[in-house]
């Protein structure tokens, strides 16, 4: 057959199909990849933002003999060499060059205590394969070879090192100043410069942090800390250095590109971590000092890949909804364009034309319309950044190869023996035994599977098929339901019509309860559209206001300002004077002690009532101010509760009398020992804490109060949101909520078609009847509107019973500052919108059809004899 000819002919549905495919193709094809992409982007961000010292991979080894210590750099480059070259695969790709990033070797000491000051202070030895690159001397020189002197009738090693600017001071340490170190092995130190770090943000530096920084530690059972500082030595130092009597490691640093991460490899990198670390244990040398790998990736990756699976779950979830629901769509075109095509291929039929030829040409012509726009999407989507996942390939010709099955399978059923007739009065078929057990089994299934899902312990990571499928069958389920049961009501709606005068209801409701079930199976499209769009809405809407909560529990106020020192009368009064400002609330924060033992607790005076009026409209609420007793009355957390009255050291000694339990104050403490006390309860509060109301500029804050940290709920908020995991499944979730409903209405709009000619004939027949325009518009909107407004209802109940339903099996708390989403509260906008969107379309079309009908004569419907 000529299928050129076809095509003009039939340019009209023709143009549908091929728009319809193209534009599920774009989206099965582009959603993937920008997915994938964001996947990606969202690894590499956490891997940029985790510390170095957590990301990057550290070999390291403590020597215990003196055959296993290192005294030249060629030793630690042969080793780095080995290391590099014993990486698997799926690590090779990830891990820079020598010489390149963060990576270098070192060696360091521990707990080195310096003579003389009881343990108080420790000065440890160091050594950077890459000092030069990564310090400038602003005193005296950079350390040279290792002398001798006398100590103790021996002669012991003197180390020439730098030392840390900041520490010179802060450790009352002088150049030229010789330290002897060590308890019983002794060595000297003398102090020939001074430095800082050419970029102290550097990565680099998370690495040696002991160096770039003194550590303040404060050992149980004492008051005051003790103070750790790393020194820096060259080279020659390392021939001197050993490992007898101290504790002193050998490292090498590995670091990570964040740039080359990838999302689908991660599993793999993980396992590669395992391996490197079983085959870095074959290389050492003595089983008392085995090399060892310190990182932090395999944590960073299970914790990403733990928000990935949810990720992936929900897009798969949803993904799957527009996937089915576009074919079906493109199945309503292509039974469309085989409607017109009907009584062509019928005359091909009785002509003598092969079943095969008739099926072909059907298939061909759909083809002509499906391929090129497949083509065209698959396409398109190539300009969508992303990785291109197997789905992106699969996609588009599964769209494809439906449209074109279909329209095969149905012309065969249709044309399988010449001239066929088909019954018009014949109003429904007894469904089979076998039929109904199946659909009962069906909903009984569904029905478990939610029960099992909400019911059961979710530990497995990745996709989990259980979770994909549930939702599947639940639609299933919702829509054998809605098949069955629609025409009951409408039954007993059209006995109460059938006692009024009227006709056209009676007639209207009539031919809707009596549609076949062909006719009704195109508009239960909606059902999974409508479906998987409420359920979309219904979790961005979650994670949107569970975001929110998230950013206030986080910051505690609009703007919160924390300083590790008093922030002075004068200081304060700056920031009330701050354009923007609206109302200040002082508080002071600190480590009490409980009782007169060991025991600490974090606590925290501040006026609850003005910080309640502080609060005021968000979605937060503080307790109420506790009520006087004998003594301070304080609230405290759970793990203090039962101690009735008892004393706290803080400034002074504070008599606190327990007048409430609270769990959580917001901004401060969620967990652990913590107490809330009135302001006025202390004798002299020293704030260091002030809760700002407003719309205050932070920099303008920070500059009233320099010593004071700033945040702010909405950069808090911000933060969350921008993040590329989150952003990703937001947009995803819009874009398909958009496009289910446009494929919705598209689904009204081709159900109306399809059924234009026979409702065309009733018209016309009730024309000749006396039937008016008027009562022709009531009479098609009644038959049209209701399977249209059960479908909706049902597609909205099951959309928003959906995220209830999968229960914890969707933990979506990755995606909303690491709080559980569980208040799935839906604006009533989004059902009302689809809903009147849907109605809105279905009376338009049915007032469009009527109008075209009443165009055309009768004699173009009516064939000689249909009225006698």
């Amino acid at each position: 057959m000529r299928i050129a000819l076809l095509s003009r002919t039939h340019a009209g549905a023709m143009g549908v199909l091929f728009g319809l495919t193209l534009s599920a193709c774009l989206l099965v094809a582009a959603l993937p990849r920008a997915m994938q992409g964001s996947f990606d982007a969202a690894l590499r961000q956490s891997l940029r933002a985790a510390p170095a010292v957590q990301a990057d991979l550290t070999v390291t080894v403590a020597p215990t003999r003196p055959a296993e210590d290192l005294h030249e750099r060629g030793q630690f480059t042969t080793r780095d060499d080995r290391w590099r070259e014993i990486l698997p695969p799926a690590l090779r790709p990830l891990v820079v060059p020598a010489g390149s990033g963060a990576g270098h070797m070192s060696a360091k000491t521990e707990l080195t205590p310096v003579q003389g000051t009881g343990g108080q202070t420790y000065i440890n030895l160091g050594w950077l394969s890459d000092m030069d690159r990564r310090v400038d001397w602003v005193r005296g020189h950079a350390p040279g070879a290792p002398g001798t002197m006398r100590w103790e009738g021996d002669s012991i090693p003197v180390f020439e090192v730098g030392v840390v600017d900041e520490a010179m001071s802060d450790m009352n340490l002088q150049l030229d100043q010789v330290k002897v170190l060590g308890e019983d092995h002794y060595v000297a130190v003398k102090i020939v410069g001074a430095f800082k770090a050419k970029d102290p943000s550097d990565r680099y530096w998370s690495h040696n942090q002991d160096i770039l920084h003194v550590s303040r530690l404060l050992p149980p059972g004492k008051q005051e800390f003790e103070k750790h500082i790393t020194t820096l030595m060259a080279d020659p130092g390392l021939a001197v250095l050993d490992s007898f009597g101290r504790n002193l490691s050998y490292n090498w640093v590995l670091p990570i590109n964040a740039a080359r991460a990838s999302a689908l490899a991660a599993p793999d990198v993980d396992a590669g971590i395992t391996e490197f670390a079983r085959l870095l244990t074959l290389q050492s040398t003595s089983s008392a000092a085995p090399y060892r790998l310190l990182t932090g990736l395999p944590k960073l990756l299970d914790d990403f890949l733990a928000a990935l699976t949810t990720a992936q779950t929900v897009m798969y979830l949803v993904l799957g909804g527009l996937l089915a629901v576009a074919i079906g769509v493109i199945v309503l075109a292509v039974q469309l364009l085989a409607d017109r095509l009907d009584g062509t291929l019928a005359l091909v039929r009785a002509r003598g034309g092969s079943l095969r030829q008739v099926a072909g040409t059907g298939a061909a012509l759909t083809a002509v319309a499906v391929v090129p726009a497949g083509l065209a999407g698959y396409a398109l989507s190539a300009l969508v950044p992303g990785p291109v996942l197997p789905i992106v390939h699969l996609g588009p010709a599964l769209v494809v190869g439906c449209a074109v099955g279909f329209a095969a399978a149905r012309l065969a059923l249709t044309h399988r023996t010449p001239l066929h007739e088909r019954r018009g009065d014949v109003t429904a078929a007894r469904p089979s035994a076998k039929r109904v057990t199946l659909e009962v089994l069906v909903v009984v299934l569904a029905l478990a599977g939610a029960y099992l899902l909400r019911t059961r312990d979710v530990t497995s990571r990745g996709l989990d098929p259980f979770l994909l499928l549930v939702p599947v069958a639940l639609t299933l389920a919702a829509a054998l339901v809605t098949l069955r049961c629609y025409p009951y009501p409408l039954r007993l709606l059209v006995r109460l019509t059938s006692r009024g005068r009227a006709a056209v209801p009676f007639l209207g409701l009539t031919r809707a309860a009596r549609a076949r079930s062909a006719a009704v199976l195109p508009v239960l499209i909606l059902l999974p559209a409508l479906a998987v769009s409420v359920f979309a809405a219904v979790v961005s809407d979650g994670i949107a206001s569970t975001q929110r909560l998230a950013s206030w529990q986080t910051v505690g106020a609009p703007i919160r300002m924390t300083s590790e020192i008093e922030i002075p009368a004068d200081a304060i009064e700056r920031v009330r004077r701050t354009p923007g400002v609206e109302q200040v609330v002082p508080a002071q924060t600190g480590r009490v002690q409980v009782g007169f033992g060991a025991e600490r607790a974090e606590a925290i005076a501040v006026d609850l009532a003005g910080w309640q009026r502080l609060l005021d409209g968000a979605p937060i609420s503080l307790p109420a101010e506790p009520a006087g007793g004998a003594g301070t009355p304080a609230l405290v957390s759970p793990e203090l509760r039962g101690r009735g009255a008892f004393e706290i050291g803080w400034q002074s000694r504070v008599k606190v009398a327990t007048a409430g339990v609270v769990d959580v104050v917001p901004g401060f403490y969620t967990k652990g020992k913590f107490l809330v006390l009135p302001l006025e309860a202390l004798t002299r509060p020293a704030v260091n804490t002030l809760l700002v109301k407003g719309d205050a500029d932070p920099a303008a804050l920070a500059e009233a109060v320099p010593s004071a940290r700033v945040e702010s709920q909405r950069a808090v908020l911000d933060a969350i949101q921008s993040d590329p995991l989150t952003a990703t499944v937001r947009t995803t979730l819009l874009v398909v909520t958009v496009a289910l409903a446009g494929y919705a209405l598209v689904a009204v709009i081709v159900s109306l078609v399809l059924g234009a000619a026979d409702r065309a004939g009733a018209l016309a027949f009730l024309r000749a009847l006396g039937l008016s325009d008027r009562q022709a518009r009531r009479l098609t909107v009644l038959e049209i509107l209701p399977m249209i407004v059960m479908t909706a209802l049902a597609g909205l109940g099951l959309g928003l019973a959906l995220p209830a339903a999968l229960g914890p099996g969707v933990d979506l708390s990755s995606y909303a500052g690491d709080l559980p989403v569980s208040a799935y509260a839906l604006d009533p906008l989004t059902p009302t919108a689809l809903a009147a969107g849907l109605a809105a379309v279905a009376a338009l079309g049915a007032y469009a059809h009527t109008a075209i009908s009443r165009r055309r004569s009768l004699g173009a419907v009516l064939r000689v004899g249909d009225l006698t």
